[in-house]
């Protein structure tokens, strides 16, 4: 995978003191892609691809990026953008963890999982789980057989018009969003074995606008 890819592209990572990104950046080099992991406007202005990928509380992640005016900053991005994880509920209107206000490229509320009466599913929700209902995108490109994907996460997002694709846990809720320039993934492609890679590879190789 990733023969096709142009491997001198300039790929950020937004930094905003999230977990999880040391993987995304293995990930991208796997794929023959190096990637500039940054808080700076100018650098995430003048990459062709922007990545928003992480773990963490959406309260204090938003503060981040308000502080830094990072939030104008991708709501301004017209070069392809990919949310992982954190990143797909910070692009959403409202999140229910700690109230918090959100960046609003998504016209979608991110609700916490409230486990089933029968207490066999727990919070947070950890696991492979299939995506499912897949919308045609070219993010959807060439795809493995396989359509299980990683996930660690107590909130979700709704089902929405920009919703992509569609997994269960608990109940239905949004795997993959897609909006004009801005895709978003609930799950962890940097740990979904080759399907995730595909959709990174697939991300990287779109079309700039």
């Amino acid at each position: 995978m990733g023969s096709s890819l142009n491997k001198s592209m300039k790929v950020v990572l937004i930094k905003y003191n999230a977990g999880n990104v040391q993987s995304v950046l293995y990930a991208l080099e796997r794929l023959g892609v190096e990637a500039d992991l940054t808080d700076e406007v100018e650098k995430i202005r003048a990459a062709d691809r922007v990545i928003f990928p992480g773990q963490g509380e959406a309260s204090s992640a938003m503060a981040y990026l308000k502080e830094r005016n990072l939030d104008q900053v991708i709501r301004e991005i017209k070069q392809p953008f990919l949310g992982v994880c954190l990143g797909l509920q910070l692009l959403c209107t409202h999140s229910e963890e700690n109230n918090t206000e959100c960046l609003g490229i998504f016209p979608v509320k991110v609700k916490r999982f409230i486990p089933s009466v029968s207490g066999q599913e727990k919070v947070p929700h950890v696991g492979w789980n299939s995506l499912e209902n897949l919308v045609a995108n070219p993010l959807f490109k060439d795809l493995p057989e396989s359509k299980f994907m990683y996930y660690v996460h107590s909130y979700y997002a709704e089902l929405g018009v920009h919703t992509l694709a569609t997994t269960t846990y608990i109940h239905d809720f949004t795997a993959i969003l897609h909006r004009d320039n801005y895709w978003a993934i609930q799950a962890h492609p940097e740990k979904s074995s080759t399907l995730g890679e595909k959709l990174l590879e697939n991300f990287l190789g779109l079309p700039s606008t």
